[in-house]
Order: structure tokens, then sequence, then C-alpha cells
């Protein structure tokens, strides 16, 4: 417990500050509210519009959890497949690559083309958030079992499927939660600019409804909680490696 607490008192020390600072200049200066809103003002405004702001959250969630575990499995299936056909990660990876260099932003409209304004484009804008990370890490983590191991198992007359289920797949799980850890904070960022191309509920229409209003405190209401949707995630993924790799060696001082 005392070990925990000496982690995260830095950052919470740190972040206690910056509000301070900034809630400090934005009366010094007197910033309007429209344009950059103090802390005590976004503060209000959560409690102010608490049920609106937790039915879009709700569906943001909503949106998140469905996506995410899509985006997660086809990352899987993109990895292990590559990872047993050498040949097609030839012809593939490059591909792969290649895709992340249009940015989410771009294809929704052709989403939205092709699948209408209904749930598949979102799931599908998120699925292709997420299932780089994924497949990348899981590649990594399988590319670098141990050799000598593996030599060994060979020697011992080991089936390609033993080498696989004893020594691949578990050596590669840290490796895997790293990317689960990412692809856990970009499905919220993805569910969010799901919701911008076409929605009626989410924090991404919220967004957008306040921007036209000039409601600038209740933006950055919707821009913490996505933040907090995040680390809730994260933390979440995080706390399945620590029950699931507990065999990782201990780094030495």
């Amino acid at each position: 417990m005392r070990s925990y607490f000496k982690q995260i008192w830095p950052p919470l020390v740190a972040v206690v500050l910056f509000l301070g600072i900034w809630q400090m200049a934005v009366s010094a200066f007197q910033v309007e509210a429209y344009f950059l809103p103090g802390p005590d003002a976004i503060f209000r405004a959560s409690a102010e519009n608490a049920a609106s702001i937790w039915s879009h959250t709700a569906a943001t969630l909503r949106l998140t959890l469905i996506g995410f575990p899509i985006g997660t499995g086809v990352g899987l299936i993109v990895a292990l497949l590559l990872h047993l056909l050498p040949w097609l990660k030839r012809a593939l990876y490059p591909l792969l690559i290649l895709s992340q260099n249009v940015p989410s932003i771009a294809l929704a409209p052709l989403l939205v083309i092709w699948f209408g304004f209904g749930l598949l484009p979102k799931i599908v804008l998120i699925t292709l958030v997420c299932f780089f990370p994924v497949a990348v890490a899981a590649m990594g983590g399988l590319a670098q079992s141990d050799r000598t191991m593996m030599n060994y198992m060979k020697m011992a007359g080991a089936s390609q499927w033993q080498i696989f289920t004893k020594l691949e797949l578990p050596g590669s799980l840290p490796a895997l939660f790293s990317g689960l850890k990412i692809s856990a904070t970009y499905a919220v960022m993805g569910a969010v600019v799901a919701e911008w191309i076409g929605a009626d509920k989410g924090l991404g229409y919220y967004m957008l409804l306040q921007k036209s209003a000039y409601h600038t405190d209740n933006v950055f209401v919707a821009i913490a909680i996505i933040v907090l949707l995040s680390l809730v995630l994260f933390a979440i993924i995080a706390l399945l490696e620590k029950w699931l790799v507990r065999w990782k060696p201990r780094k030495t001082p």
C-alpha cells in the first residue's frame, strides 16, 4: 500500500498544482469564460448538467465496450495468422503499416456512405483504430520467444501446436497487454470520433452541441470524462495483466 501511494502522489500533486495555476491565471488576467473557463466554472458546469452528461457518457461507454473487444479480437486474429503464415506476413505487413497513415476522421465519411448512419460504421471505425496496436504488439511478442527453449522443445519432439501454446503464446502476453493498454485508450477516442460522424447521443455529439453554443466549460467537462474513461480502461487492463502475467522477471535495481 505504501509503495502504491509513493507511485500515485507525484502525479496527483502535479495535477492539483496545474489546476491551481490555471485558476489563478484565469482570474488574474480576467479571461472570458467562453474562451477559457477556469476549473471552478468547469466543475459547476459538470454539476449543473450532471444528468445530461451521464446519459451521453453512458452512450459513449456502451459504444466503446462494443467496439474494443471486436477490435481486440480482430487484432489477435491478424497477429496469429501473420505469425503462423510467414509468407502472408511478408505480403500484408507493409499494407498494415500503410493503413495507419490514413486518419480515422478521413475514413468516417466513407464508412457512412458504405454502411449508413447506424451502429455498424461506428463499430468499424473503432475496430480500425483498435486492432493495429494489438496486432503489432502480439506479433512482436510471438516473435521474441526463447530460441533455446524452442530448440529444446523441437528436439524433445514437441509439435508446432505445443510450441505455440506452451512457449510462444505465454511468452507473448507481456507484449500483448502493452498493446491492449494502448488500444483501450484508442477505443474511447475512436468512439468519440465515430459519434462526430453521425449520432444523437454520446460525448462526441455532446461536444459538437456545446461547441456550437460556445459553452466551452461543457466542452472541457466532456474532455475530462473522455480522459477519465481512457484511464479507467487502461487501469482495468493493467490489473488483468498483473493477475494473469505473474511470472515476469522482476527488474533488478
